[in-house]
């Protein structure tokens, strides 16, 4: 299976052999609509709080007899009946985190590239990297690609390309150890070097 190869330029086409196992699987929604949500829930910090009827303060001597008020009983000024009293139903610090297995995770993201590549999202472009950390430059480098949101996967950080890509709203810059679905799913158009494939098949493989 070979993956077309863009230069920047557009002058010149190569081609890159891939693996089958990992740029060839078929599409499974279901799986990666697990794989997308279990993401995104992953990532809700879940710190909601609020304070039940025993974490309030006071209400610990009963507020008035028993009988012969008229009123009500009541034991505590904390019930959740009372002004500045407890809440019913209080909501309490919480994990959303979904379990997922390594090998479905690694599956969804291999249906994921294979995916891209079926339907022309996925390019190459050796000479990604600017020169200085010039935004005009690295769109000068990008120009050939059409995209509504870009993203660049590069085998190693480099500081100009980020401070170049980092003004633009609908680009981002990721490694292959930080790919993650949703950016994935999100990007219309993916560019990546030579290198940063040959890292994605070996983690995915």
């Amino acid at each position: 299976m070979s993956l077309q190869i863009h230069s920047v330029s557009g002058s010149r086409h190569l081609s890159l052999d891939v693996s089958e196992s990992v740029f060839g699987q078929e599409f499974n929604e279901t799986l990666v609509h697990q794989l997308v949500t279990k993401y995104l829930a992953a990532g809700r910090a879940g710190t909601k709080a609020q304070k039940n009827r025993s974490a309030v303060s006071g209400g610990g001597l009963k507020p008035f007899r028993q009988k012969g008020t008229g009123r009500a009983r009541a034991g505590t000024t904390r019930s959740p009946i009372w002004r500045t009293g407890g809440v019913t139903f209080a909501a309490q610090p919480r994990s959303y985190e979904q379990k997922l297995n390594k090998k479905m995770y690694r599956s969804g993201l291999r249906c994921i590239m294979s995916e891209l590549l079926r339907q022309d999202r996925l390019s190459i472009a050796e000479d990604i990297y600017p020169s200085l950390p010039r935004t005009k430059e690295f769109l000068s480098k990008i120009d050939g690609f059409s995209f509504k949101r870009l993203l660049v996967i590069v085998d190693r950080i480099d500081e100009n390309l980020l401070l170049a890509a980092r003004n633009l709203a609908n680009v981002a810059v990721l490694t292959p150890s930080s790919l993650d679905p949703v950016s994935l799913v999100y990007a219309d158009k993916i560019v990546a070097t030579s290198s940063a494939i040959r890292q994605i098949q070996e983690r995915l493989s």
